[in-house]
């Protein structure tokens, strides 16, 4: 399943979610359900570890229910 995402770098674990959050739209329409599931399993990981290491990170405003309000009006 790949190295354990407490070991990457910081520059490391980016790269890695960078790729799998790539490749997850392919993955959920073309690959097998054993291939799914074990792509769910390492993107969890990777991002619970990044959560991990960045407990406050920064917030677009325009991801925000208040932002997507204010881009309708």
């Amino acid at each position: 399943m790949g190295i354990d995402p407490r070991e990457l770098s910081d520059a490391d674990l980016l790269k890695e979610l960078e790729t799998i959050h790539r490749t997850r739209h392919d993955t959920l329409l073309h690959a097998p359900e054993d291939a799914l599931s074990a792509h769910s399993v390492r993107m969890t990981e990777l991002e619970a570890e990044y959560l991990r290491r960045h407990p406050v990170r920064p917030v677009t405003p325009g991801r925000t229910r208040e932002g997507a309000r204010a881009r309708e009006a």
